[in-house]
């Protein structure tokens, strides 16, 4: 399988969560705890498994584009507590600050390209 811009962008996607998730508890937006790791965990293993084992399929593209939506919606869960100067200014907010703009492009970008895969897979069936 030749990796996709599409599999890149939902890779990226899959490694800054975890990333985002760290940055909510330090910054203390969340409170964390195992409960967290319950429900994390197995929604970016669905994402894996369709981005590595179902990318060239319908299922795989509906399952990144979803997983691109909840990407992009971060930045937009965030939008009164992330984006602020108090964040900024704590240890690693600029980092936190930083990972959910890229969240939301790296997100945008992935529905995109998950359309037009899901578009073009259409059309070869039609």
């Amino acid at each position: 399988m030749k990796p996709t811009t599409l599999t890149i962008a939902s890779l990226l996607s899959i490694i800054l969560l975890p990333f985002h998730i760290a940055g909510d508890i330090v910054l203390g937006l969340d409170r964390g705890g195992p409960g967290l790791l319950y429900v994390v965990v197995p929604i970016l293993l669905v994402v894996a498994c369709g981005t590595l084992l179902l990318a060239e399929r319908r299922s795989g593209h509906i399952i990144m584009f979803l997983g691109g939506l909840a990407t992009l919606g971060m930045p937009i869960i965030h939008r009164h507590n992330g984006f602020t100067p108090a964040v900024a200014g704590s240890p690693g907010g600029v980092f936190f600050i930083w990972t959910l703009v890229a969240l939301g492009v790296i997100g945008g970008l992935t529905m995109i390209l998950s359309a037009r895969g899901l578009w073009r897979l259409r059309s070869r069936t039609a």
